[in-house]
């Protein structure tokens, strides 16, 4: 099956280190701004997530949540999340390990594209 969201076994074992230091974790795409286009992660409940976001899916147990304006024009797109050296987002919690959270993206195929479920909303009743 096709996922929305995946993440390489190095951001993977990043996601392990940070749930055992901050304890679970939940993730917002970026849209832009002041970080950039980048994977956010944060202690899970340190960023309010509304009906305006949609949850793409879960990595490394940790929800992973867009903005529904920015998922629009990615809904075409798989997102897989990497590491990479370097300083990401200020709020992102993996900048004390000297790494970073990117986004690295590719185009579904028709078919791929046919079968995905549908985003749920980024508020669970």
């Amino acid at each position: 099956m096709v996922e929305r969201v995946q993440a390489t076994p190095q951001a993977l074992s990043l996601i392990a280190k940070l749930t055992d230091q901050y304890g679970p974790l939940m993730f917002h795409q970026s849209g832009g701004c002041c970080d950039g286009n980048s994977p956010m992660c944060f202690a899970q409940g340190d960023l309010l997530i509304t009906d305006a976001d949609v949850k793409l899916g879960v990595i490394g147990g940790a929800p992973f949540y867009m903005s529904r304006a920015q998922f629009e024009y990615l809904e075409h797109t798989q997102l897989t999340i990497d590491v990479a050296p370097g300083r990401g987002g200020m709020f992102s919690l993996e900048g004390s390990h000297g790494v970073r959270f990117l986004t690295r993206s590719r185009l579904y195929s028709e078919g791929e594209f046919d079968s995905l479920p549908p985003v749920e909303s980024g508020v669970q009743a």
